[in-house]
C-alpha cells in the first residue's frame, strides 16, 4: 500500500487581501463577505452544534463566476467548500480547513419546465418545495421530498443523493438526474450526460457526480426528470403495542404486493417529543402505543387506491395494531405530515444529539431496532428512532441527556461503531440520504476495504488533483489524500 499523508490546514493557502481584493472583481462587492459573524452563520448546518467558518463567503450569480473563483483558488491552492441551503445532517458543507466558502444560493433560477418531454432545467439554488410546486402547475410531479424540502436547495439534494418520504415508490435523488453541468476543481466546465431517459455513452459521470458531496466538482445546472402527477392519495396512521411489530409489518406490506407512496416509521418518543414542539396538531395516544406507521398510498383511480388501503389494514392487523386513522381531508394529511417532518427539529430542541442514518433491507428492520435498543442499553444512551421504514432507512438519534462530555466524547463514538457494524452486518450501510461528510467518515472502515477506499481517493485525485474541493470529507482522515 502506498504512504498517505493527511492535507493539512496549512497546505492550504491562507485567504489575504489581495485574494478578496480578486474575488470583488470577479464577481463583485456585493457578494463577497468577510464579517466574522457573517462567516459564523455560513460555517454551520444542521449537523450536531459544529461551527466551522470560511474565511470568505462568495455567492457567484453565473456558472462564469463560480469558473473564475475555482480557477483563482486552483491557482493559488485556496480550499473551496460548496454551501447550499445549509440544511445538511453529515456536516457536509461545514468549511473545516477555512478558505472560501461557495454558496450557490444565487443561482436559483428555474430555467425551462419541458412539458413535453416531462423535463425541468434548474440552478443548484432553487427550493426543492419550491421546484415542486411550479411543476405541479404543469400537472407535474418531481417526487424526492426531503423532510427539509420547504428549505433546502436541489444542489444540497445532488450533493448528497437526498432521498425522503416518497423514494420508496419513486426513488432518490440519483433516479431523477438526467444530465448536469459542473465546473471542476480547475474551473473547466462538463456536461455529465444527456437529456435523454436511456443513455449507454461511456461512463456515467451524472451518477458518479451524485452524493459525491461537493468533492469531485462545484454543479451549476441540471436536468431532472419528472413524471405526471398522481391524481389523488389516501394517508393512513396506524398504531402499533410494539415499535418491533410495527416494523415486521413493512415488509409484509409489501410482501401481498403494496407498494405505498410512502411508508413512515416513528416510535412513542418521536411522537410525543414532536406534539410538545408542534403546538398546532392533536393527536391521542393511547398508553400502550409503543410506535407507528404512516402509509399513503396514491394514484389516479380512488378504488384501487382503496382496495390498496384495504389489504394494508388486514396486513397490520395481524401485527397487534391498534385502531388505524385515515386522513379524509386536505388538512388532517397536512397535519400528520407535519408531524413526521418536524421529528428532527422537535429531538434537537429537547437535548444536545447525534442523528445517525442507518439504512438495511426492509425486511432486516425489526432486527436494526433491536439492536440499536441493545446497544444503547449497554451504553447508557437513549435513542429516539424514526425514519423512512419502506427503504428500511432508520434515523438513529442519539440523545446526549445526562451524559457526561467524557462519555459523550470518548464512548460513544464505540457506541456508533458498534451500531454501524450491526448495520453492515444485516447487510445495510453507513447512510441512506444523509451522506458521509465529516461526522460519518472515520467509520468508512466497517464497509470499504482498504482497497475500495484507495479506489475512492484516486478518483477524487483524477476530478481534483490539489484536493481544493471540499476537503476533510468523506476519506477517512486515516487514510490521508496526497494529490
Amino acid at each position: 500500500m502506498p504512504i498517505f499523508f493527511v492535507k493539512k490546514a496549512e497546505m492550504y493557502k491562507a485567504i489575504d487581501h489581495q485574494d478578496v481584493a480578486r474575488f470583488i472583481e470577479m464577481i463583485g462587492g456585493s457578494n463577497v463577505f468577510i464579517d466574522k459573524e457573517y462567516l459564523r452563520e455560513y460555517g454551520s448546518d444542521q449537523t450536531e452544534d459544529l461551527v466551522f467558518p470560511p474565511h470568505v463567503v462568495l455567492k457567484p450569480e453565473s456558472t462564469s463566476h463560480v469558473q473564475d473563483i475555482l480557477k483563482h483558488c486552483y491557482e493559488s491552492n485556496i480550499c473551496v467548500t460548496p454551501i447550499g441551503a445549509r440544511t445538511g445532517l453529515s456536516g457536509g458543507a461545514l468549511s473545516v480547513y477555512g478558505g472560501v466558502g461557495l454558496s450557490l444560493e444565487r443561482l436559483n433560477k428555474i430555467l425551462k419546465i419541458d412539458t413535453d418531454n416531462l423535463q425541468v432545467v434548474v440552478e443548484p439554488g432553487v427550493i426543492t418545495q419550491v421546484l415542486q410546486e411550479e411543476v405541479e402547475k404543469q400537472g407535474l410531479y418531481y417526487p424526492p421530498d426531503p423532510s427539509s424540502r420547504g428549505s433546502c436547495f436541489i444542489g444540497g439534494n445532488l450533493a448528497e443523493n437526498a432521498g425522503g418520504p416518497h423514494a420508496v415508490k419513486y426513488g432518490v435523488t440519483k433516479d431523477f438526474v438526467l444530465n448536469m453541468e459542473v465546473v471542476l476543481a480547475n474551473g473547466e466546465v462538463i456536461n455529465t450526460g444527456a437529456n435523454t431517459l436511456k443513455n449507454s455513452t461511456g461512463y456515467n459521470l451524472t451518477q458518479l457526480m451524485v452524493g459525491s458531496e461537493g468533492t469531485l466538482g462545484v454543479i451549476t445546472k441540471a436536468t431532472l426528470k419528472l413524471i405526471p402527477k398522481p391524481a389523488t392519495n389516501v394517508l393512513m396512521l396506524v398504531p402499533f403495542r410494539s415499535a418491533e411489530k410495527a416494523c415486521e409489518a413493512v415488509s409484509a406490506i409489501f410482501r401481498e404486493g403494496i407498494t405505498p407512496s410512502a411508508l413512515e416509521f416513528m416510535e412513542r418518543d418521536a411522537i410525543d417529543w414532536t406534539l410538545q414542539y408542534v403546538q398546532d396538531v392533536q393527536l391521542p395516544i393511547d398508553q400502550e402505543i409503543q410506535a407507528h406507521l404512516l402509509i399513503e398510498v396514491d394514484g389516479n383511480h380512488m378504488d384501487s387506491i382503496l382496495a390498496d388501503c384495504e389489504v394494508i389494514h388486514e396486513v397490520v392487523s395481524r401485527f397487534d395494531a391498534g385502531e388505524v386513522l385515515f386522513a379524509d381531508d386536505q388538512q388532517k394529511k397536512d397535519q400528520l405530515w407535519k408531524l413526521r417532518r418536524k421529528v428532527g427539529e422537535a429531538v434537537k430542541s429537547n437535548s444536545v444529539y447525534k442523528e445517525e442514518d442507518t439504512v438495511v433491507p426492509r425486511f432486516k428492520l425489526p432486527e436494526l431496532l433491536k439492536e440499536v435498543k441493545r446497544i444503547g442499553a449497554s451504553y447508557g444512551f437513549q435513542s429516539v428512532c424514526y425514519g423512512h421504514a419502506g427503504d428500511g432507512n432508520l434515523h438513529v438519534n442519539i440523545i446526549k441527556g445526562e451524559l457526561t462530555d467524557t462519555v459523550w466524547q470518548e464512548k460513544l463514538p464505540l457506541a456508533i461503531r458498534e451500531i454501524f457494524v450491526a448495520t453492515k452486518n444485516m447487510g445495510g450501510t453507513l447512510s441512506g440520504e444523509h451522506g458521509i461528510g465529516l461526522v460519518q467518515k472515520e467509520y468508512m472502515d466497517i464497509v470499504f476495504t482498504p482497497f475500495e477506499l484507495e479506489l475512492m481517493k484516486g478518483i477524487k485525485a483524477t476530478f481534483d488533483p490539489k484536493g481544493i474541493l471540499n476537503p476533510g470529507k468523506i476519506i477517512p482522515d486515516n487514510q490521508g489524500f496526497m494529490p
